[in-house]
């Protein structure tokens, strides 16, 4: 039974992730630090739910603690780590950045540290496809060079890819960045335009809709994220035999890394996704129309090849459904 360290578990992905890995038999260490960057109430029903599997243990840590992430990965000694934990959130970035600095550069620091001295088999970290940052060549693709972030939260993702290649070659640790796609779903964060949209027109307030709606987003619903992760988490990465220097693959390497999309491969336009949440909640949406804020972009669009060939697994749930799912498990928590 293969223990697995979970960073971020009280986090809406690190959750469905750790349900995953339990499901599947595994015995799952859970990190997190708990803060109040959204409800923290939020973050403690979703343990409670996880505590209630055997499998499960919590430990209260922020992977920024040096010495505490030291002795933890000496007592529990995983086999694969999945690092979730991260300041999360692009306009935040904008207002608090050392929170980036802490979480996403010292914590990944600390996690790197701790796989290597404990060698661990295999690490999943979460990256983002805000590192495509000011590409405008769709679909964006693990094999396009990712060198022009436009929020800091995007260049932290980005330093993490940098980060873990280093100690690939460095020190043979075998290691899978993942790039999600605006992830969406049941227990999501509350700082995210589904749940913060949802919330206002319940409530009879206006949304605001940035660039005057003219956004789409490769909408991807957490239980195909998850599935990704889980498949991925036993494809160890090999270094590619075929990695030439000077025509760089920046999706793989002659160290044992890789890069990875997981996007629902269908872009869908901001319009159509407001539309689609109104008939599920019965209910018009008041619009507040804006301009594009610093350091967002107005598409985004995975392309999954190397997911699809490696993982055999593609996401297929619709933007309907995965809409529908989220409405029905906010009215139930919150009994609506």
């Amino acid at each position: 039974m293969k223990k697995i360290l979970v960073t971020g578990a009280a986090g809406f992905i690190g959750f469905h992730v750790s349900r995953r890995f339990l499901e599947g038999g595994y015995t799952i260490v859970g990190v997190d630090n708990l803060n109040d960057y959204y409800d923290v109430n939020l973050k403690k029903a979703r343990l409670a739910l996880l505590e209630k599997d055997a499998g499960f243990r919590f430990i209260t840590a922020n992977i920024a603690d040096r010495e505490r992430m030291s002795v933890l990965f000496k007592e529990e000694t995983p086999e694969i780590v999945v690092h979730l934990a991260a300041q999360a959130g692009v306009r935040y970035s904008l207002v608090n950045p050392h929170a980036y600095a802490d979480s996403n550069l010292t914590g990944f620091i600390n996690i790197l540290e701790g796989c290597r001295y404990q060698k661990i088999r295999h690490l999943v970290f979460a990256s983002s496809s805000s590192v495509y940052g000011a590409n405008t060549q769709m679909p964006f693709s693990v094999h396009h060079n990712v060198d022009h972030p436009v929020s800091l939260y995007a260049a932290t993702k980005k330093a993490n890819e940098l980060m873990a290649h280093t100690y690939a070659n460095l020190y043979n640790l075998p290691c899978t960045g993942l790039r999600f796609f605006t992830v969406y779903g049941p227990w999501g964060r509350p700082d995210m335009a589904l749940f913060l949209f949802t919330k206002a027109i319940l409530e009879d307030r206006p949304i605001n809709v940035f660039n005057e709606g003219r956004m789409s987003r490769d909408f991807t619903y957490i239980d195909d994220i998850v599935e990704g992760i889980f498949r991925i988490s036993d494809k160890i990465p090999k270094p590619n035999i075929h990695w030439n220097s000077s025509t760089p693959d920046p999706g793989t390497s002659f160290a044992p890394y890789k890069i990875y999309n997981i996007g629902n491969n269908k872009p869908v336009e901001l319009f159509e996704f407001i539309s689609i949440l109104e008939r599920n909640l019965g209910k018009k949406a008041k619009m507040n129309l804006l301009p594009l804020q610093p350091g967002d972009v107005p598409k985004t669009y995975a392309d999954i090849d190397d997911l699809m060939t490696d993982a055999g697994f593609r996401p297929s749930t619709s933007i309907e459904d995965g809409i529908g799912r989220f409405v029905k498990w906010y009215r139930e928590y919150y009994k609506l």
